[in-house]
């Protein structure tokens, strides 16, 4: 039974304390992790991690990865190496206090990323400062261009690049990959069968040609708020998305 403060992603196969007052771990985590292509053997960088949500749930699909997660506020970094410690995962993270303009590290074969879906000051500010920071709101700074950015220096040459976002940001995406990136596929993410996609996951790989493809995509809910049984063997049975 998991402590009161400890929520469980994965029917049960990752738990996750999180930050009193901040952003609280959605499924979009899991979505993210369920799209990343990444294999055996590689090596994975959660851009802007949070409390490890997202790389932790990754880890737990692919056998033998590892992860750097990087995050600008340090309570959540702490909370992500207490969360790897507690899935048991400690040899194969590593966590770093960082805003995602500063870091410099190794080439990555695979990047994640859950950037902030509000920029700042386009909506009005969280009055939890730490809630604030995870959607965007007090960085003048960073804005999705950057995100992709960093995440294009980032990455290997035929790495991936994996982000979920609101679906009214695609245009908004698919310019800012340019040129760098190809083979991009999209793919919506619908809350009921014949409602508009809220959610998409773009997927891409650095320096490849190929044009972009829309994915079919995946319906979360039934008609009773039930989730689809393709929705739960990712939710809850750690299944991989396309």
């Amino acid at each position: 039974m998991p402590h009161k403060d400890v929520i469980t992603v994965l029917n049960g196969a990752v738990q996750l304390r999180q930050i009193e007052g901040g952003f609280r771990t959605s499924i979009d985590a899991v979505l993210l992790a369920a799209a990343c292509p990444a294999k055996s053997g590689q090596h994975i960088l959660d851009l802007g991690c949070g409390v490890g949500s997202a790389g932790l749930c990754t880890l737990q699909r692919i056998y033998d990865t590892r992860l750097t997660g990087i995050d600008i506020q340090l309570d959540h970094i702490d909370m992500a190496r207490q969360n790897a410690a507690l899935n048991n995962n400690t040899a194969r993270c590593e966590f770093i206090n960082s805003c995602i303009k500063n870091f410099s590290g190794t080439r990555f074969d695979h990047v994640i990323c859950n950037p902030p879906y509000e920029e700042a000051g386009k909506h009005l500010i969280s009055p939890n400062d730490k809630n604030a920071i995870a959607r965007g709101n007090l960085n003048q700074e960073i804005t999705l261009n950057h995100w992709i950015k960093y995440a294009f220096n980032t990455v290997k040459s035929g790495g991936s690049l994996t982000m979920i976002h609101k679906a009214d940001q695609v245009q908004a995406i698919i310019q800012a990959l340019g040129k760098s990136f190809g083979a991009t596929e999209i793919i919506p993410l619908w809350p009921k069968a014949g409602a508009p996609a809220k959610r998409v996951i773009i997927r891409t790989i650095k320096h490849r040609k190929s044009p972009a493809i829309i994915q079919p995509g995946l319906v979360l809910h039934n008609e009773d708020g039930s989730y689809t049984s393709p929705a739960n063997a990712i939710l809850r049975d750690g299944k991989k998305l396309f």
